[in-house]
This record gives structure tokens, sequence and C-alpha cells, in this order.
């Protein structure tokens, strides 16, 4: 069994992207409304197809490590059974989505290969 990596706060700014399906999109459309008010953060638009490496229908959020420690539990109590893909944001993609991959409930396997260099 894999291991799950929870969230850390080693970076300075992050994407929490709320993963759902048609049965949770209410839902996911309640909470990402409650983050942008709770919590001024940007909430970006709710997509109903996989796109980029996710692979689920999604909405990114976009936060600062001075944000963490507060929205992380929060996020983490409210989620109601949705799984949240956290990660670091750094120059290099790649490590973003593997190495400072973090999760709020099940892991998702993630669509790679967009990062991959191609020679």
């Amino acid at each position: 069994m894999k291991s799950i990596s929870r969230p850390k706060n080693i970076h300075d700014f992050y994407h929490a992207h709320l993963y759902f399906e048609k049965e949770t999109l209410d839902f996911a459309i309640q909470l990402s409304q409650t983050i942008g008010k709770k919590f001024g953060l940007h909430v970006g638009a709710i997509i109903q197809r996989p796109v980029g490496p996710h692979p689920k229908w999604s909405c990114q959020i976009s936060f600062a490590k001075e944000h963490f420690s507060e929205f992380i539990p929060w996020l983490d109590l409210h989620r109601d059974g949705l799984t949240i893909f956290i990660h670091g944001l750094t120059d290099n993609n790649l490590k973003d989505h593997t190495d400072y991959a973090y999760w709020l409930g099940d892991s998702e396997e993630l669509n790679l290969s967009m990062f991959m260099t191609k020679f």
C-alpha cells in the first residue's frame, strides 16, 4: 500500500485542488465559495472534466504559507469525504506534483506525462 503524504508547511505558496464528481458537485461549489469568503483566498473555476494532471473534476485554491496553519486543518475538517490534492509551488512542475504532493483523503493517480521532458 502506498503511503499518503499529509500536508507540510514547507513552501511559500501552494495550490489545493478539490476533487469531486457529478454527485458531489453541489457540495464542492458550496465548499469553494465558503473558502473564498472565509479565508479570502483565490478560488479558481469549477472544472467539470479532468484537466491537466488532474484525474477528476476539480477546483483550484491558491494560498500562501501564512494561511496554511488555519486553512489546512479547517479544510480537512470540512471536506466531507472529498479528496484534496495539495502541492507546493516551486519552479519545477514535476516535483510540485510528485515530491511536494500532499493529500487530504485518499490519493489519486495524476497524469504526469505533461511534465516529462521530451527528447
